[in-house]
């Protein structure tokens, strides 16, 4: 059963309801019918961004997140995380109020700095132990290039691993630039060697992610969540289902 009902988002969302529709064959497909997790959304802010904020694909990824989360998480909403060289913006974003969201926050928000992954990944995990949450929580995290500080991103998702915390990046961009290799190279970290378990994924969404269909993205948002699931809970760091 998902959390909130195809006909409670038909009546608060109803531009979001084939995008619930395809998340729920994603997450039947790969076995997370029923399953409980907090769903979080981090943004990229940086100046490079601009064309993704203009031509809406921040705002479709925003939309697709909430219609995954719905089935996750009952609340109706997703915290939502801004991030530059430092953390730009905490908000939510809610299936009542998605329409043009992230363009009315963006427009409070300052100058779009650099890239500093490891500021957003510490206001996730403040967020999460503050919520006194039990279930596990799969965060969405869009950037559109490595970060400036390499060690200090790689360390924070080490420092992470024994939190019931699933890391699944997401590349804006042109798939063959060298600014995703660092992305890569936290995918492949080694298990026990750097962390306890393998939380993050990554994955390309192309230069125009908006072309990415609704089916793509939710099998590969959703492709690596329960193999760390089956981990995190032979380790104890998500209580058992």
């Amino acid at each position: 059963m998902a959390a909130i009902s195809l006909s409670k988002v038909e009546e608060t969302a109803p531009a979001l309801v084939s995008l619930y529709k395809s998340a729920g064959v994603s997450l039947h497909k790969h076995g997370l019918d029923g399953v409980r997790a907090a769903v979080y959304l981090v943004v990229d802010y940086s100046g490079s961004m601009k064309p993704y904020y203009k031509d809406g694909s921040v705002q479709a990824l925003a939309d697709r997140v909430l219609g995954m989360a719905a089935h996750f998480d009952d609340d109706g909403t997703v915290p939502v995380v801004f991030f530059s060289t430092d953390v730009d913006a905490e908000t939510e974003i809610a299936l009542a109020d998605h329409q043009g969201r992230i363009e009315r926050i963006v427009a409070g928000l300052g100058h779009m700095g650099k890239t500093s992954y490891h500021l957003a990944m510490d206001a996730v995990i403040d967020h999460y132990l503050d919520s006194g949450s039990r279930d596990p929580a799969l965060v969405v995290f869009q950037t559109d290039g490595g970060p400036i500080n390499k060690l200090a991103a790689e360390r924070y998702l080490c420092k992470a691993a024994p939190l019931p915390l699933f890391w699944q990046f997401i590349g804006f961009g042109d798939p063959t630039s060298k600014q995703f290799d660092f992305l890569r190279k936290l995918d492949d970290l080694a298990v026990p060697a750097k962390r306890v378990v393998d939380n993050a994924g990554f994955f390309h969404a192309g230069s125009d992610p908006r072309t990415v269909s609704d089916a793509e993205l939710y099998d590969r948002l959703v492709g690596e969540f329960p193999k760390w699931l089956v981990a995190a809970r032979a380790q104890g760091i998500v209580r058992p289902s």
